[in-house]
């Protein structure tokens, strides 16, 4: 993935590797986030998961659902919670103690998922700003990176949110609130791999909703299109936004995804797998992070199949993705 050293020496490879006779090759884009070091809020679900199978003698089924509660796992501010503000405050102060960097999901942005599994968010534009900036004034100071309402923007550009403009205004004033914090990172969501074709028109919506004041996108979140898929895909969108950075979840695309189509692609589908741990150690340019924001075993929805609902623990889901056999209880 890295940049050709040398120049080639025909006009057409000369464009294609980015280099003009002569010329020495452009740097490599600095990481910001090199040697930053994800903060795992622990015990969580998955922990205490770990413990109760521990405590039933199911060993390995401990062992898998442990590494999955103990990896750094965004934690998600949806608004259903009255204690925003407490939440919040308590993250980033335990986050300080560890010397870590926290990792949020900000979701609640109003027709959140356009009616589907997770279906809510915000009543409207006045009760979501306000909403954010309550949070953003928690953050203030502290560093933190966020991943900014998840499938936003591409909803949009899919036609299914409402006016684009609204939403896009909407989630600029979100970037302006939580950039503010000159130590947040704030990385605006931009769908997935498979989701919207035309680059060029999702870099124009991601232009409107303020990704020239954000850190830059994020891909692919409980999804699980592979990563080799998303880097390509999100290196040609940065190309397309002059050369916005991204980070990738990885939490759930270790076999990428499910051939069918629709809800049975992405509701839980069977098969799959926990993906790459964690990181900042990337190794593409403008790639900064493997983040896994959507923790493995939180359900995606009812799935027209009653799975648990969406963002519940399901327990079966998590051992499936960590390669164990679902054994009755």
């Amino acid at each position: 993935m890295r940049r050709i050293g040398a120049c080639l020496l025909t006009a057409g490879l000369l464009a294609l590797a980015g280099c003009t006779s002569g010329a020495e090759p452009e740097p490599e884009p600095v990481n910001p986030l090199a040697g930053a070091r994800f903060f795992a809020a622990t015990p969580n679900v998955a922990t205490r998961q770990a413990d109760e199978y521990a405590a039933a003698g199911r060993a390995e089924d401990a062992d898998a659902i442990r590494h999955i509660g103990e990896q750094p796992t965004a934690v998600w501010f949806t608004g259903a919670s009255t204690d925003t503000v407490t939440r919040a405050a308590t993250l980033v102060a335990d986050a300080r103690t560890a010397g870590r960097l926290p990792v949020i999901t900000v979701y609640n942005v109003p027709g959140r998922d356009c009616g589907s599994f997770s279906a809510g968010g915000a009543a409207g534009r006045e009760e979501y700003l306000t909403w954010v900036r309550a949070l953003a004034a928690a953050l203030a100071g502290e560093p933190v990176l966020i991943v900014l309402e998840p499938d936003a923007v591409a909803q949009a550009v899919d036609g299914c949110a409402g006016p684009p403009a609204e939403r896009y205004a909407l989630l600029a004033a979100a970037v302006d609130a939580f950039a503010a914090n000159e130590r947040a990172r704030v990385y605006l969501d931009a769908g997935n791999a498979s989701w919207i074709a035309d680059r060029d028109r999702l870099a124009s919506a991601l232009r409107a909703a303020g990704i020239a004041r954000a850190a830059g996108f994020a891909l692919n979140v409980s999804n699980f299109e592979t990563t080799e898929a998303s880097v390509t895909y999100g290196t040609r969108l940065s190309e397309a936004l002059g050369g916005a950075h991204f980070v990738i979840d990885t939490s759930r695309n270790g076999n990428g995804p499910n051939a069918a189509s629709g809800v049975a692609r992405w509701c839980n589908p069977p098969g799959r797998a926990i993906g790459a741990d964690p990181t900042t150690d990337t190794g593409v340019p403008r790639l900064d992070a493997l983040l896994w924001v959507k923790r493995p075993g939180e359900s995606d929805g009812e799935c027209d199949r009653g799975d648990p609902p969406a963002g519940a623990w399901f327990p079966e889901y998590a051992l499936a993705l960590s390669g164990r056999p679902v054994s009755p209880e």
